[in-house]
C-alpha cells in the first residue's frame, strides 16, 4: 500500500471502515503542499531539510485534490509532539517520491487473499471481455480484432477493438500505419438505431500509401454506411496548454489563502476560462450526439493524437444519448474503455512524469458530466459523492488504473504479459524485489477503500430509470433513422458540416479539399436546441425527429455551474448549505436550515448568539497513523 498519513477521530474501529476511506487520509503523493504555523509566521516545508526554527501551533496539509486539512496541537496540549509529527510527515512524504513514486498498491505475499478476485465491471483485458461488451451493443457487424495482442501495432492501444467483419487483420494491420502513432479508425459505441462512432488519430500524410491500404483506410472509416462524417475534434476545443493553465489558475483562487478580493472572486473564476472550457466540450458534445442519432452513418471522431479529447467527447456522446452509460456500472464500464483501455496517458497528464505535458483532460471531462448531472438530475444513477470519489482517485496511488499511460505500460507492471515479446519500453521500472503487484486490483474495487455506508452515497436516490437501457429504443424498429444520399462524405468543423470530395488525404491531393457547401451553418451562439435548428438540412431530407431518451444540455451564461463540493473543500464555510445527495444528508441540512432560522428570527437575542461557536472552530480528537506509528492530538476540523 503506498504511504499515507491517516487521521482517526478517537472511537474509530478498524472492523467498521476502512482508513482509506476517511475524510482525513492523505497519501503522501497526493499532498501539494505542506505548510507550519506559529503564530503570524507561515514556513512551507518542501524536503527534510527545510528550516523550521520554531515549535508549530499547527501545520496545513493542501492535497492536490482541492482538500485542506488543518491540524492543530495548542489545544490538545501535544506542543513537544508538533516538531516530532511535523518532521516524520515530510521526511515520509521525501522517501515515498523516491522510493514509491507511481508503483501502485503493492501488497506483500502474507498480505494477498486467497483465490482470484472478480473485479466488479469487465476490465476489457481479455478477447473475452471484448466480446461481450460487443454482443451488449447490438454490434453485429462488427468483430473483434487481435491484430494487436502483441501490441506490435501499437503500444497505445487496447490488445483487443471493434472492426468492420468484412476487413482483414492484415488489411487492418496496413490501415493503422497510415495514422499518427498507430491509432487508426475502430469502433467506440454503435447507436442502437445502426449509427456507429468511431475514433482515430489524425492522417499520417507523409505515408505514401497503395491503392489497397487507401481501400482499406476507407473501408475502415465507412463501416459499410454510405453517410460517413468526419468530426475534426479539437475545432473550438481548448489546447492541452489552455487546459493545464486554466486548471492552475482555478486551484490557485480556490485555496483559502487567495488574495482575490471577495468582490472580485466571480470575475477571476471567469478570468480562469475553465466554465468557458466545460461549456465548449458539452456543445461539441450535443452536435455530435444529433450526428449520430438523427440518420444513420458513420461517425468519425479525428483528433492526431486520439488519446485526450477524442475521449472526452466519445463518452458525453454516450452520456448523452445512452441511458444505459448512465447507469453506476454502465458508468465505470463507459470511462474502463474510453479512457483506461483506450490509452489516455493519465499519468502524463496528471503531471506524474513532468510538468510540460500537464493537462488534466479527465478531471475536464468529469466536471461536465457533474453539469450533466445538475442538468438532468433525475438520469444518472450515480450522485456527485461518486464523481467526488473518482476524480480523488486519480491522485491517490492505490491501483494502477491511473498510474500509468497505456494498456502495455499498466498489462506489463502488473506482470500480465511476462510470455510475451517486449517491443517498446517507456521508462518502465521493475517493481520491489520481494513483492508482487496485485493485477486485479482497480479503481472500481470500492469496496476496499471505502465503507458499505459511503457506498451507499454513490447512487443518487433522484434517479428515475424511466428509459430501460434494453427497451428506450427497440433495435428491430429504427425507424426515427434517415437514410442519407449515398456515397456522402462530409466534415464537421466550426459547428457545420460541409461536403468533400475524398476520405482520405492520399488522393488526387494533399490534404483533405472540401468543396463548395450547400449546408447553412448554425450561428456561434444561439438559445436554439439543434432539434429546432434541423441543421440546416436540404428540405428534401425532410425533419429529423430525435429519439427519446437523448439529451441537450445548456450551455449558455448560469446554465454552465461551478462545482463548490469539489474545488471548495478546503473552505468549510462555503460547504454549508449545499444540496445533499441522501436522506440523511437532507435531514442534516434540515436542522441546519431551522438552526439558521432560529437565528435570525428577532425574538432570539445578540446575547444567545454570542454563546454559539462557529463550527469550524470545534476541535475533534483524533490520532494519526504515520508509517505504522499512531500519535494523539487534535484536529481542527
Amino acid at each position: 500500500m503506498p504511504p499515507r498519513v491517516t487521521f482517526q477521530p478517537c472511537g474509530w474501529q478498524r472492523s467498521q471502515e476502512t482508513p482509506l476511506s476517511s475524510e482525513y487520509d492523505f497519501a503522501l503523493v497526493n499532498i501539494g503542499r505542506l505548510e507550519a504555523v506559529s503564530g503570524l509566521a507561515r514556513v512551507q516545508l518542501h524536503r527534510p531539510g527545510s528550516l523550521l526554527k520554531f515549535i508549530p501551533e499547527e501545520i496545513l496539509i493542501h492535497g492536490r485534490d482541492f482538500r485542506l486539512l488543518r491540524v492543530g496541537f495548542e489545544a490538545g496540549g501535544l506542543e513537544p509532539q508538533a516538531f516530532q509529527v511535523t518532521t516524520a510527515i515530510v521526511q515520509a512524504r521525501a522517501q515515498s517520491s523516491r522510493a514509491q513514486q507511481y508503483t501502485g498498491i503493492i501488497l506483500s505475499k502474507a498480505g494477498q487473499t486467497s483465490g482470484s478476485r472478480k473485479p466488479p465491471i469487465p476490465l476489457l483485458e481479455t478477447s473475452e471481455d471484448w466480446e461481450t461488451e460487443r454482443k451488449k451493443q447490438g454490434a453485429s457487424a462488427w468483430r473483434v480484432s487481435l491484430v494487436n495482442e502483441r501490441f506490435d501495432v501499437a503500444t497505445s492501444l487496447p490488445r483487443y477493438f471493434w472492426v468492420p467483419n468484412r476487413t482483414l487483420d492484415s488489411e487492418v494491420r496496413r490501415a493503422f500505419g497510415h495514422f499518427h502513432q498507430g491509432r487508426g479508425p475502430r469502433l467506440s459505441w454503435h447507436h442502437p438505431g445502426g449509427s456507429d462512432l468511431l475514433r482515430c488519430g489524425g492522417f499520417y500524410t507523409a505515408s505514401d500509401p497503395n491503392k489497397e491500404d487507401v481501400r482499406a483506410v476507407e473501408s475502415l472509416l465507412q463501416a459499410g454506411h454510405s453517410d460517413v462524417a468526419l468530426v475534426d475534434t479539437m475545432d473550438e476545443l481548448p489546447s492541452l496548454a489552455d487546459v493545464r493553465l486554466a486548471h492552475l489558475r482555478l486551484r490557485a483562487l480556490c485555496l483559502p489563502d487567495s488574495s482575490v478580493a471577495e468582490d472580485k472572486w466571480l470575475s477571476a473564476l471567469e478570468g480562469t476560462r475553465w466554465l468557458d472550457y466545460i461549456r465548449a466540450c458539452l456543445r461539441k458534445a450535443s452536435d455530435i450526439s444529433v450526428l449520430v442519432t438523427s440518420r444513420v452513418r458513420s461517425v468519425v471522431l479525428q483528433e492526431r493524437g486520439d488519446r485526450d479529447f477524442n475521449g472526452l467527447l466519445s463518452s458525453l456522446v454516450q452520456l448523452l444519448s445512452a441511458p444505459e452509460a448512465r447507469t453506476l456500472l454502465g458508468f465505470q464500464s463507459l470511462v474502463q474503455r474510453e479512457w483506461v483501455a483506450a490509452g489516455h496517458p493519465f499519468l502524463t497528464r496528471l503531471g506524474g512524469t513532468g510538468a510540460s505535458e500537464k493537462a488534466p483532460v479527465f478531471l475536464l471531462f468529469l466536471d461536465c458530466v457533474w453539469q450533466l448531472l445538475q442538468q438532468f438530475p433525475a438520469e444518472f444513477e450515480f450522485s456527485e459523492f461518486f464523481l467526488l470519489a473518482l476524480h480523488d482517485s486519480v491522485r491517490v496511488p492505490d491501483t494502477l488504473t491511473f498510474l500509468r499511460d497505456t494498456p502495455w505500460e499498466r498489462g506489463k507492471q502488473s506482470g500480465q504479459f511476462n510470455s510475451y515479446t517486449q517491443v517498446y519500453t517507456p521508462g518502465y521500472s521493475q517493481p520491489p524485489a520481494g513483492d508482487s503487484i496485485n493485477p486485479q486490483l482497480s479503481v472500481w474495487d470500492w469496496d476496499l477503500r471505502y465503507s458499505h455506508e459511503q457506498i451507499l452515497q454513490f447512487r443518487n436516490p433522484g434517479y428515475d430509470p424511466e428509459y430501460c437501457p434494453d427497451s428506450w429504443l427497440p433495435r428491430q424498429q429504427p425507424s426515427f433513422m434517415v437514410t442519407g444520399p449515398p456515397s456522402s462524405v462530409w466534415l464537421f468543423s466550426r459547428g457545420a458540416l460541409t461536403p468533400m470530395n475524398q476520405l482520405c488525404p492520399w488522393r488526387d491531393s494533399p490534404s483533405m479539399l472540401a468543396v463548395s457547401s450547400r449546408w447553412l451553418p448554425r450561428p456561434a451562439i444561439s438559445s436554439e436546441s439543434l432539434a429546432d435548428q434541423e441543421w440546416g438540412l436540404p428540405s428534401y431530407w425532410g425533419a429529423c425527429p430525435l429519439p427519446s431518451g437523448l439529451l441537450l444540455p445548456g450551455y449558455l451564461g448560469p446554465q454552465i455551474r461551478f462545482w463548490r463540493r469539489c474545488y471548495l473543500r478546503g473552505r468549510p464555510e462555503v460547504q454549508t448549505g449545499l444540496s445533499a445527495p441522501t436522506i440523511s444528508g437532507l435531514q442534516d441540512e434540515l436542522s441546519h436550515l431551522q438552526e439558521l432560522l432560529r437565528k435570525w428570527t428577532p425574538r432570539i437575542s445578540p446575547e444567545d448568539h454570542s454563546k454559539k461557536r462557529h463550527p469550524s472552530t470545534i476541535l475533534k480528537p483524533v490520532e494519526i497513523a504515520l508509517m505504522g506509528q499512531f500519535h494523539p492530538f487534535w484536529i481542527s476540523s
